[in-house]
């Protein structure tokens, strides 16, 4: 319950900040457009972090490092709060995104080093809920937070979480762990760094719209410096992450059909908002009132994510969840303004349910044959593709969207672009529908406790 308490605190509060981006703007004297530097510096940052905190936490200890990252992600909130100007702003996001680097994965390694492989299902039902529940808080408090207080308040509000959360570390995180003839792969940390904060930074800018030749020019680097860091680590005596662990079958499903899973499920809450205001020309507050029904379908299933898993196993759940997504996103893409509003409601709900289903399974089956060796190095790819999926998702449905204006014909109604890019994704989302139906028949049943 810490480690997920800490996983919503920076959740939300990397989510939240998007509704105040207009009354930083006036604050600073610069457009609200402008702001946005410092939400991708928190990314950039967060990306770049996740790599070094698997050898942090080997070396110095998973409690040491854990309790360091929530000081400095509550040290850096306080900055953000103060800041002068918008460039002090987003240098302070940057150190709050490297708190947050260290603070998740590092977590979520505590959890998975002292947790039995026949509980590992009930303990991370607990890591789930925050991914799921921010993005349905994150716009209503951030904007309350704007309206009624300041956009400071945002960042204040993590004084007495982080505060608390520190404390309840100290006394709960068990200590020892520590490594201290680890030794850092500064090469395998230097491509690796470079590359997804190239790559991080390529997708931002396709995603805000920015000159396709500079975004095109940072994927390059990025996935150059990758494929480096993964040639490297391959003949590197103690390389930086063990990819030996992408042998496990259930492990490398997770990071294959898994992370196309995730950045099509993370297309979702992009698209709908723009269909249902540009495309329906609807008001903000009717689209973002039925967009609220897949995160209300995210919770409201939640509770049965866990006997579900339990009655079927890893495998039929995962297909079955990525298959209705699959149809879910046809059905958004055939919406039309006459749907009455329930229907609309209904099948964004149906929507939101497989969503949360198949995200449980994945974070669930993703350990279940890794080794306690191959943990360290397994959490920190796992997490890293995360992060790069989040980033991938946004950019990939701008890229839709555009791709459909640029070819669909004169004259198209308006919500004929995000028709184009839901049906994209719908045929993306069987990729993952794919990679699943080839996964062991009973795949990870020392998590779920299924047997034949």
């Amino acid at each position: 319950m810490l480690v997920a308490a800490t996983y919503f605190m920076e959740f939300l509060d990397g989510t939240a900040l998007s509704t105040a981006l207009p009354a930083i703007g006036s604050d600073f004297h610069v457009v609200p457009a402008d702001v946005n530097v410092a939400m991708t510096a928190y990314l950039i940052a967060v990306a770049m972090g996740i790599p070094f905190s698997s050898w942090l936490a080997e070396r110095f200890g998973p409690r040491r490092v854990f309790c360091t990252a929530i000081a400095v992600f509550t040290i850096a909130s306080l900055l953000c709060a103060i800041s002068p100007n918008l460039a002090a702003l987003t240098a302070f996001r940057a150190l709050q995104g490297f708190g947050g680097a260290m603070m998740v994965p590092v977590g979520s390694l505590v959890v998975l080093r002292g947790t039995p492989k026949d509980q590992l299902l009930k303990a991370t039902a607990y890591l789930v809920w925050p991914g799921l529940l921010a993005p349905v808080l994150a716009p209503l408090v951030g904007g309350a937070i704007t309206q009624y207080l300041s956009w400071h308040w945002i960042f204040l509000v993590n004084l007495p979480l982080g505060a608390a959360a520190f404390v309840a570390a100290l006394r709960l995180v068990p200590s020892g762990g520590a490594d201290r003839g680890r030794r850092l792969d500064w090469p395998g940390l230097a491509l690796t760094t470079l590359g997804v904060a190239a790559v991080v930074v390529g997708l931002e800018l396709f995603s805000e719209g920015r000159p396709a030749g500079w975004a095109a020019a940072s994927l390059v680097v990025g996935l150059a410096a990758l494929v480096g860091a993964v040639a490297w680590m391959r003949r590197a005596p103690r390389p930086l992450f063990d990819f030996a662990v992408l042998h496990v079958r259930t492990f490398r499903a997770t990071q294959t059909g898994g992370f196309v899973y995730r950045l099509t499920i993370q297309s979702i809450p992009f698209l709908l908002p723009l269909l249902f205001q540009d495309g329906f020309g609807w008001d903000p507050v009717h689209a973002g009132l039925l967009v609220a029904a897949v995160f209300v379908g995210n919770i409201g299933i939640k509770p049965a994510t866990t006997p579900l898993i339990r009655r079927f196993g890893f495998k039929p759940v995962l297909v079955t969840a990525a298959a209705a997504s699959a149809v879910t996103f046809v059905g958004c893409a055939v919406l039309a303004p006459s749907v009455p509003d329930l229907l609309i409601a209904l099948l964004l709900l149906v929507s939101g349910a497989f969503r949360s289903i198949g995200f449980s399974a994945y974070m669930n089956v993703q350990y279940a044959d890794v080794s306690a060796e191959q943990l360290p190095s397994a959490n920190a790819i796992a997490n890293t593709l995360v992060q790069l999926a989040a980033a991938l998702g946004v950019a990939l449905a701008a890229l839709l969207i555009r791709a459909g204006i640029a070819f669909l014909p004169a004259g198209t109604d308006h919500a004929g672009p995000y028709r184009v890019a839901f049906l994209a994704v719908a045929v993306l989302m069987l990729v993952s529908v794919v990679d699943s139906l080839l996964l062991p028949r009973h795949a990870g049943t020392q998590v779920s406790g299924r047997r034949a």
